[in-house]
């Protein structure tokens, strides 16, 4: 459990400013039982022949899109996951003019599933599916329903709009992100190591004195916080005003 003084530091910054952006990594959606692919189970070695990082990304998707997609249904959709107090807590900051932007390294819609409006998804989404032919748009339930190699009534091979490893993030998300990023009052960044990079850059466009990192486990940039909360995301939002 996280320190009261330290959770109280905090509410006081929140209800002091309606310029507040959060940050956050995989640690958000844990909570709501999404399983974070980096931490390889015993399972998981049982069943597939590479490892995550090698299986998500664009060469693989190439070469190998049935394996892909075995891993992805398996892994990659939880489309039963409901938002934690976190996603919940952003929500209603951003309904009260608080919350400026959710700038958000996760790829499950949780957020916008609370509620939240204004969420910058710097990895894409696995609700939002296209054939790289015609460009049709297909819902996660049809990826998660199909068999293979999902394909379009045109024929062409369906694609997850997710950003797999070898391939650049969305320019505009990221240009998007670096601004709010920038003009934050307070920004608060949670559920990451800050270990993945571009993503883990962003936080040096933060200008302000107010940079509150809440997570589970220390991390490469507690030295340069201003507040660290230490502990399970959704507890903490929880005490927050």
């Amino acid at each position: 459990m996280a320190q009261s003084k330290q959770i109280e530091q905090l509410n006081e910054w929140i209800k002091g400013t309606d310029n507040i952006v959060f940050f956050g990594g995989a640690g958000v959606s844990t909570e709501s039982g999404i399983p974070d692919f980096r931490s390889v189970d015993g399972l998981y070695n049982q069943q597939y022949d590479y490892p995550p990082e090698t299986i998500l990304s664009h060469t693989f998707y190439r070469r190998n899109p049935a394996e892909f997609y075995r891993f992805y249904r398996a892994k990659m959709l939880c489309l039963d996951a409901k938002p934690n107090a976190a996603h919940l807590k952003l929500a209603q900051w951003e309904q009260e003019g608080k919350l400026k932007a959710v700038v958000t390294q996760n790829i499950d819609g949780l957020h916008q599933a609370a509620g939240s409006k204004k969420v910058l998804e710097l990895h894409g989404s696995v609700l939002r599916n296209y054939c790289e032919s015609c460009g049709k748009f297909y819902d996660a339930a049809y990826i998660l329903h199909s068999e293979g190699v999902p394909a379009c009534e045109c024929g062409g091979s369906i694609k997850p709009d997710v950003v797999l490893y070898e391939e650049g993030l969305n320019q505009k998300t990221l240009t998007d992100a670096i601004r709010s990023i920038s003009e934050a009052d307070v920004l608060i960044v949670g559920g990451t190591s800050l270990a993945v990079y571009p993503a883990a850059g962003l936080l040096d466009y933060y200008n302000g004195n107010k940079l509150v990192l809440v997570n589970k486990t220390p991390t490469p940039r507690d030295s340069i916080a201003d507040l660290v909360v230490q502990g399970s995301i959704g507890e903490i939002f929880s005490q927050l005003d």
